[in-house]
């Protein structure tokens, strides 16, 4: 007599399947691209097919004739989806192994309830990412000096030519946003969280694409360093408030720098936009050269990063007016209750005690006696 097996595996390509093994599939996807690399190596032919994957594609390289130094720099194309395609499953491994040799076992540890169980593997995925992308995007940065000369932003305009590090910066964003949208649907996202999420994430991409299809890779790249450092102490303030509900602290240094960065991230747009690519020596729309410096453009560019930063500034400002009400209502009872308190004790003096059945006063002095009327 065979026995039944309580928990059965799930249907192939059902739902449940593709859930529980989506991190396998596309670790085995990314093993696939690198054998392909390696047998081509191998065979001796160049690697073309693989490669697309796997490399930063649109080389060009810059010789001087006094020197033999080559310079090498990178543009854009239809290769960089393949390029984006296979980083996106590796963020999608990644994802995996945080989720469960780091934040399931601190789940495990916290007791936390399900809301706030979901809520921390966000928080907790989002600082390491904003964690990796701060500490890159500003070696970036300290590199190449644009902070030291903001004038770099639109002088020589359009910046078709990047560096290797800065294409690769902006590959890994936009394949790591787009894993993002995946998550959604792997991680069993609750229904009330979805459009929030979706939200931020759609933003990302929009943004993040927008300024490395129109060559302002310098201007994306100085304002997602401040903004990401400025998430990260939000996200990693919430991950101690979890773990301990009085650590709140993080949050007033958060709410302080996220002021600071809407003003930086609006002043820098408006001198790019306005001043800076507007005053141009040779404007002119050309998509074979990169050139984007028209007025549409650069309007509609400046009202996009306007409208973001506003709506977060509102979504801020309602956050805090929640969190100040919050606090306005928890100290009202405690008001009441020593309000009741100082009443009672004001009253305690005047009460009489009894003493073996005659009435006495606290101050030790007895009552008065009434005479009684003769009848």
């Amino acid at each position: 007599m065979r026995f039944r097996r309580k928990n059965r595996s799930p249907a192939v390509l059902s739902h449940e399947f593709i859930i529980q093994n989506h991190a396998d599939a596309a670790s085995f996807l990314v093993m696939v691209f690198l054998l392909g690399l390696i047998a081509e190596v191998l065979d001796g032919a160049p690697a073309k097919s693989t490669i697309i994957f796997i490399a930063v594609q649109y080389n060009v390289t810059y010789t001087i004739d006094d020197n033999s130094e080559q310079f090498h720099f990178y543009d854009y194309g239809p290769k960089d989806f393949a390029t984006i395609f296979f980083y996106m499953l590796v963020a999608i491994y990644l994802h995996a192994v945080i989720q469960e040799y780091i934040l399931d076992k601190i789940n495990r540890r916290l007791h936390l309830s399900k809301t706030k169980h979901s809520k921390f593997n966000e928080s907790g995925q989002l600082a390491f990412f904003y964690l990796f992308s701060f500490i890159w995007g500003a070696s970036i940065l300290n590199a190449e000096e644009f902070m030291m000369n903001p004038t770099s932003l639109w002088k020589d305009y359009p910046h078709s030519r990047m560096l290797f590090q800065v294409k690769f910066f902006y590959i890994c964003q936009i394949a790591y946003w787009l894993h993002a949208l995946l998550e959604l649907y792997f991680q069993r996202i609750q229904k009330e969280d979805i459009p929030r999420q979706l939200c931020y994430i759609c933003l990302y991409i929009a943004h993040i694409s927008g300024a490395y299809i129109l060559n302002l890779q310098r201007l994306g790249l100085i304002l997602m360093v401040p903004h990401y450092l400025v998430e990260l102490i939000f996200h990693a303030s919430r991950l101690f408030y979890f773990s301990d509900e009085n650590k709140q602290k993080g949050f007033t240094i958060w709410a302080l720098l996220f002021v600071m960065v809407r003003l930086l991230t609006l002043t820098l747009s408006v001198l790019t936009f306005g001043f800076g690519l507007a005053r141009a020596e040779d404007p002119g729309f050309s998509i074979a050269d990169g050139n984007f410096n028209v007025l549409p453009v650069r309007i509609g560019c400046l009202g996009a990063v306007c409208l973001t930063q506003a709506w977060m500034m509102w979504k801020f400002i309602n956050f805090q007016l929640k969190k100040w009400r919050e606090h306005v209502n928890n100290q009202i009872p405690k008001k009441k209750i020593t309000n009741t308190k100082n009443k009672r004790t004001k009253k305690e003096p005047n009460r009489a005690t009894f003493v073996n059945g005659a009435a006495k006063s606290e101050c030790g002095a007895s009552p008065r006696i009434r005479k009684s009327k003769p009848v």
